[in-house]
């Protein structure tokens, strides 16, 4: 069992891209399933699919590799806001990752979003991870 589970789904992530592996399977929640459609959004995995099954389900998701170099698309992946200390941030603080190279993931009111998009509309949230 464990704790976190965006830290899970993070970590399952990296170790795949840093295996080479094409695919990885991730066990399904509702804020996984939010922040794997905006990765998605923003070209970091090649896609993605939600198998339902009895207890949980699974987020089956394609990771995107550069064509030349075999390079992952995420190169970097933070968990910011943790069980133990959660991060918060209002709307005009939204931070800025890479001067705009890699974005902020957060979890407003208004749903799972970027940090470009939560500037735009003018809400805060908790900040779940960092991408670049």
């Amino acid at each position: 069992m464990y704790t976190d589970p965006i830290a899970d789904y993070l970590t399952r992530i990296r170790n795949a891209q840093a295996a080479g592996h094409k695919l990885v399977s991730i066990p399904a929640s509702n804020l996984k399933k939010e922040i794997t459609k905006v990765l998605f959004d923003q070209g970091y995995i090649r896609k993605y699919k939600f198998v339902d099954q009895k207890p949980q389900g699974v987020i089956k998701i394609a990771l995107k590799y550069d064509k030349k170099t075999k390079e992952p698309a995420m190169k970097e992946i933070t968990r910011i806001s943790k069980p133990g200390l959660r991060k918060y941030t209002k709307a005009a603080e939204v931070p800025n990752v890479l001067n705009g190279l890699g974005i902020a993931i957060l979890s407003t009111p208004s749903g799972v979003m970027t940090g470009k998009v939560a500037k735009q509309m003018n809400v805060g949230g908790e900040i779940l991870c960092y991408i670049n």
